[in-house]
């Protein structure tokens, strides 16, 4: 009764004022505040020790399905070419955590013509490696193959957040900021969309234009330019491309696949607790990639659903602590690179695990760090190290480059 003591005080009629209710943005904007007192080693140091639980994780699902899928000679040359890309996937995010943003920004201008030509190399008769009727693939000695698109989407988040920096106020200009940053964003997008890959130009777009948003462009300026592109590239490849018309068939209801049913039904024959690791059947019963675009039905059916969250669990956190790493940095290009380098991570994840459990499309994505596969891998693990790197950065005096300076 203390704390409403001297409302018997107040003439009558007076209203007594309520207490003030903190809504969402209220709590958004205390966490932010709180977050930028907190040292960016911690966040950085928990986001390192995430990623290496996946890979590892991913290591031992690639070896449990190889073990029942291959000869002994085939499985351990199989298991030793996982230990070497992942291996190498450390390497690459060290590599990325010594440099930083702040390393690779003076190369970004010879980076991105870098990855314009390598995304151009792949229509050039002789060249690509096409599987399934794409050309995403160029060939590299040893038998290995690369991906181009998966770096290019990693230098293009980069490039972007160091224009929006230079750029300053301009940045919201349409003639003199974001006409010209779309207008290369676009070109990347459409070698992208015509290889063809969808859902990869899908994943390059929304990291290219949510950096570009979060460094000052106005959500007008960026969401008419997604719709647009996003929209015409659809309608040309419903129209040309008979297999994406059929995907999309496939998640209205309207046809039916043999490998997306059976992936459904491998998490389903999980339940809770799963079949027990190495004991999976759908491996051997023709289903395809189960190692690599579906490696999450292979989970569910080995780990069961308790491995599948705990999974879930592992991203969602991958996902929490960068993003206060993030909001730790006090740099503006570093933190801006660290924000799009995390989101393109968690949005392949997310990607991955919604088209697995039948929420999207029938779309070839990795589960980042636990699929099979070489540039996914080495690429994703480059992006988390650059975004740790981002930790090492210290604040600039200067808030923007001036545009004169500008690559």
């Amino acid at each position: 009764m203390a704390r409403f003591k001297g409302a018997a005080a107040l003439p009558p009629g007076m209203i007594v004022p309520r207490e003030k209710q903190l809504g969402l943005f209220d709590r958004l904007e205390e966490l932010r505040a709180r977050s930028l007192e907190v040292d960016p080693a911690g966040p950085a140091i928990r986001l390192f020790w995430i990623v290496l639980t996946l890979s590892g994780a991913g290591l031992l699902v690639q070896a449990s399905h190889a073990a029942t899928t291959q000869a002994p000679d085939a499985f351990w040359s199989g298991l030793w070419s996982q230990v070497f890309f992942r291996a190498a996937a450390l390497g690459a995010l060290l590599m990325g955590f010594r440099f930083g943003p702040a390393g690779v920004r003076r190369f970004l201008p010879f980076l991105v013509v870098l990855s314009l030509v390598a995304l151009a190399l792949v229509y050039v008769p002789g060249i690509p490696s096409a599987v399934n009727g794409s050309r995403r693939w160029l060939p590299l000695p040893g038998g290995l193959t690369f991906q181009p698109s998966e770096l290019a989407r990693i230098v293009m988040i980069l490039w972007v957040a160091d224009r929006c920096i230079r750029l300053g106020p301009d940045v919201t200009d349409w003639k003199r900021g974001v006409w010209p940053m779309l207008r290369l964003g676009l070109v990347a997008f459409t070698l992208i969309v015509c290889e063809t890959d969808l859902g990869g130009a899908l994943l390059f777009l929304l990291c290219f234009l949510i950096t570009m948003w979060s460094g000052g462009a106005r959500l007008s300026h960026v969401s008419g330019p997604f719709v647009f592109a996003v929209g015409a590239a659809l309608l040309a490849l419903l129209a040309g491309v008979s297999y994406v018309q059929h995907r999309l068939e496939m998640w209205l209801g309207r046809a039916q696949n043999d490998q997306v049913l059976r992936s459904t039904e491998a998490i389903a024959s999980g339940d809770w607790f799963g079949v027990g690791l190495g004991q999976g059947l759908f491996r051997n019963a023709g289903v395809p990639y189960l190692e690599s675009d579906y490696v999450f039905a292979l989970v569910g059916e080995e780990l069961g659903y308790l491995g599948q969250l705990g999974l879930i669990a592992l991203f969602l956190s991958f996902l929490w602590y960068g993003l206060r790493l993030v909001l730790s940095i006090h740099d503006r290009f570093a933190a801006l690179c660290c924000f799009g380098l995390v989101l393109s991570v968690a949005l392949q994840a997310m990607v991955h695990l919604q088209v697995v459990s039948g929420l999207a499309p029938p779309k070839g994505m990795t589960l980042p760090f636990v699929s099979h596969g070489g540039t996914s891998l080495v690429v994703s693990s480059l992006a988390v190290g650059l975004a740790l790197g981002a930790a090492r950065s210290r604040k600039s005096p200067h808030p923007s480059v001036p545009d004169s300076q500008a690559a």
